[in-house]
């Protein structure tokens, strides 16, 4: 669960980072260094109903984000995610197929086995996703995020309305169930969860963390960034922050002493 965890503090650090208002080169390197670490989130199998809309005629769209039409033709869906060179179809009734030819995306597709065609489209170079779809996706749980820290933080100190008001804005937060199958494990039968899309990871681990009682999400005390603490005295997510911030603490100590001083100085100069 640690690479998971990994992956999701870097999602909403994005989600933070634009919540904050952040400069737009810096929000724009976040999410650059969030894709090259991880991957594209995989929005053209995550938005529709089923991975495999490859074999229907039309792409069914529940409410999203990015897309406002309820369905596309199966045929003009993937131009949404391929701005420069759309990949060869091939139609036959209402079964649709995508054509590879490269060297690089055949050996792509073959790695990747028995999934959804459409999972090894969005791996080919030509395949793309807009910078802003990305924030807005990584703002969502950013907010849910800082919504439950706040709801307990300020809980004494609220109202009845105002607790309900922290409460319906979190349960707007949700995500694409993934689905899953059952295998014969080596001492009982376990869960395997089919994600089709990095997107639906990152929100059904984003939302595991946060009701977990054995985790500790949290926001560093110094550079104000998403971390998941490993003891439940730690303020900080790195001994870096944790330094940095007794020496800025240590500074402004050293400025209200010398203002002191100065001040006890100018009234001694001032009686003399």
């Amino acid at each position: 669960m640690q690479d998971a965890g990994q992956l999701v503090m870097d999602a909403v650090n994005v989600g933070l980072a634009a919540l904050h208002k952040a400069p737009a080169e810096e929000l724009r390197e976040s999410v650059l260094g969030f894709v090259q670490k991880h991957g594209f989130l995989g929005f053209m199998t995550a938005l529709p109903t089923t991975a495999e809309f490859i074999t229907y005629e039309s792409v069914y769209l529940p409410k999203n984000h990015f897309i406002k039409e309820k369905t596309l033709p199966t045929e003009d869906y993937p131009a949404c995610f391929y701005p420069f060179e759309k990949p060869d179809s091939q139609k036959n009734g209402v079964e649709s197929g995508w054509s590879v030819t490269d060297w690089d995306g055949i050996a792509v597709t073959m790695a990747l086995g028995n999934v959804p065609q459409a999972v090894a489209m969005e791996h080919q170079r030509e395949y793309a996703e807009r910078h802003d779809g990305i924030v807005k996706e990584f703002t969502d749980p950013a907010f849910t995020f800082v919504t439950s820290l706040l709801y307990y933080l300020d809980y004494d100190s609220i109202d009845e309305d105002t607790r309900s008001l922290y409460r319906q804005s979190i349960s707007a937060f949700g995500g694409v169930s993934p689905t899953y199958q059952i295998a014969l494990g080596a001492d009982a039968p376990m869960i395997v969860w089919d994600f089709h899309s990095l997107l639906v990871m990152v929100q059904m681990c984003f939302s595991l963390l946060l009701t977990d009682k054995d985790t500790d999400m949290r926001l560093c005390k110094h550079c104000k960034k998403a971390f998941i603490a490993s003891r439940k005295e730690n303020e900080f997510c790195s001994p870096q922050c944790k330094n940095q911030f007794n020496v800025y603490k240590s500074r402004e100590k050293k400025k209200r002493a010398n203002k002191i001083l100065f001040a006890v100085a100018s009234c001694k100069t001032l009686s003399l």
